[in-house]
């Protein structure tokens, strides 16, 4: 039509030096990004367990996967159910659970809590850190904040390697437990998010930036570690 105009499609290279360069570019954007990925999976895979034969460690940390109508998600509901089994079978004493409380109709942590309490989990033994806003933020608290240096992680498995990485960057030295899910359309999204996330993460680690909020030193924690009954 008159008037209209097509848009301009990209020139190929024409010599065989320029499709070289061109593909040899192409192989490195391709290593760069896969980097991440494999610097995650090379520092997590010895440090991979599951709920029965874990470690026994003082601490879990249980990362916020969101909230629906002030309830826990089902993802974050089946971290929970298995932070509860690691207490109940006393491969861990204390539960710090941490997530996003940045607004006030939107709590993540004490919604975890109350649902650990629903399942026999003492509320003495649960600790809340209400800036758990993302991966690193909760892992440099749980080390800054609440002087945590070992611990069990729980999430779901396709984001439990970036959390332990991520944690052994921050000073907290762990073994993640992850939780599997059906492959369903919720798995393949958070296992595609995953790779973007690897590129944040492997900046976090070099970089190591303060959280969003630091605030001031926390002894939750040690409190709940030193209560009676809490001894192994």
């Amino acid at each position: 039509m008159r008037g209209v105009r097509l848009p301009r499609l990209p020139r190929l290279p024409r010599t065989t030096r320029s499709r070289r360069r061109a593909v040899q570019a192409l192989m490195l954007g391709a290593v760069l990004a896969l980097t991440p990925a494999t610097w995650m999976h090379l520092t997590a895979q010895d440090r991979l367990r599951t709920a029965a034969d874990v470690p026994a460690q003082d601490v879990a940390v249980v990362f916020g996967a969101g909230l629906w109508r002030g309830r826990p998600t089902p993802y974050l509901a089946h971290r929970l159910d298995t932070a509860a089994e690691l207490y109940r079978t006393g491969k861990v004493r204390v539960l710090l659970v941490t997530g996003d409380n940045g607004r006030t109709e939107y709590d993540e942590p004490s919604a975890m809590r109350r649902y650990l309490a629903e399942r026999g989990v003492p509320d003495d033994r649960v600790v809340s850190d209400h800036a758990g806003f993302d991966t690193w933020d909760s892992c440099v608290r749980a080390k800054k904040i609440f002087g945590v240096d070992r611990a069990v992680l729980v999430t779901q498995d396709f984001h439990i390697k970036r959390a332990v990485a991520l944690c052994g960057a921050a000073g907290v030295e762990s073994y993640g437990v992850g939780v599997g899910e059906p492959h369903d359309a919720t798995w393949y999204y958070g296992t595609t998010r995953e790779l973007a996330a690897a590129g944040k993460a492997a900046l976090d680690a070099a970089l190591r930036p303060d959280p969003r909020f630091l605030g001031e030193r926390e002894h939750g924690v040690a409190k709940a570690l030193a209560a009676p009954g809490a001894a192994r």
